[in-house]
């Protein structure tokens, strides 16, 4: 195949994941990703993999060799740290996320970081955060949707 077909194939991968089609996503990132060792390609597998298969550790394996391979590129740290939050992995999706916005990348990643949230203040500051009353006042809160 030659490097207009990879390209090809990637595109289309990248539509069909915007759609909602992680199936054909798949498939077409397998492709491009076959032929030619495509950093972004590998990237976007490993987060098809990860939403198909729930294969968390080959998928971050993949991810992060695609970093090693491109490691100016933030949107495979974008990916890496989508494949983080699907594994429950929260602090390390947050801290990769922000590595790719550091990197330069765009609304995606910083609205990623928003999505999953950081941790908020606890209510009474003068009290560790792991006091029963700042435990039990934060999540009524949170049940109550006041914070």
């Amino acid at each position: 195949m030659e490097a207009s077909h990879v390209e090809e194939w990637f595109e289309r991968g990248v539509e069909a994941l915007g759609h909602g089609h992680v199936y054909l996503a798949r498939t077409c990132f397998e492709h491009a990703a076959r032929v030619k060792s495509h950093p972004a390609a590998c990237s976007y597998l490993a987060l098809c993999q990860a939403k198909t298969r729930g294969k968390f550790s080959d998928a971050i394996a993949l991810a992060r060799e695609a970093i090693a391979r491109e490691p100016h590129n933030p949107l495979l740290y974008q990916n890496l740290g989508r494949i983080y939050h699907l594994a429950g992995r929260r602090l390390e999706a947050v801290e990769v996320l922000r590595e790719g916005v550091r990197r330069g990348a765009g609304e995606d990643a910083v609205a990623e970081l928003n999505r999953i949230g950081t941790r908020k203040p606890p209510p009474f500051r003068r009290l560790h955060r792991d006091h029963p009353l700042n435990k039990y006042v934060g999540k009524l809160l949170a049940r109550l949707r006041l914070r």
